[in-house]
């Protein structure tokens, strides 16, 4: 009785491991492709990889509240064109929730260039209501120029 106590408890944990580990993959395959949307300044794309009512919080403290919202303040930008890579360093998921936890570093480039030119520190709130694991919120803080 106890060993089959151990093993169905060994099999909970390792299920729930390989389903987070799932759970991440996802997450982390949507964040690269949202990353090559914004290196091709593919904005159109990149709004697909968030909800509706994303909320944003820029490096510099600008609030943006939904896609409209967001591609309004991405038209308005002025001067170099610049896309954003962010590197993820962790990422938590709560299976019971939908929601996810992701924290890491995001660099700016001008285009055609390699060397970032602003950078810092960011987290985003992931939700996989909709059954696709989408950004609902994501905050960034510049600490680099």
């Amino acid at each position: 009785m106890k060993n089959t106590l151990l093993l169905l408890l060994g099999l909970f944990i390792l299920s729930f491991s390989y389903g987070q580990d799932s759970e991440i993959a996802q997450i982390l395959s949507q964040r690269d492709a949202s990353n090559k949307a914004l290196r091709n300044f593919d904005h159109e794309l990149n709004a697909t990889f968030s909800t509706d009512d994303l909320f944003i919080t820029t490096g510099a403290g600008t609030l943006i509240s939904g896609k409209e919202a967001q591609a309004a303040y991405i038209n308005s930008l002025q001067g170099p064109k610049i896309y954003w890579v962010r590197t993820p360093d962790e990422v938590l998921v709560n299976p019971k929730t939908l929601l996810a936890w992701e924290t890491g570093t995001w660099k700016g480039y001008y285009e055609n260039s390699e060397e970032p030119v602003v950078g810092g520190k960011y987290s985003a709130q992931w939700t996989k209501a909709s059954g696709t694991w989408l950004i609902r919120s994501q905050l960034f803080v510049t600490l680099e120029n």
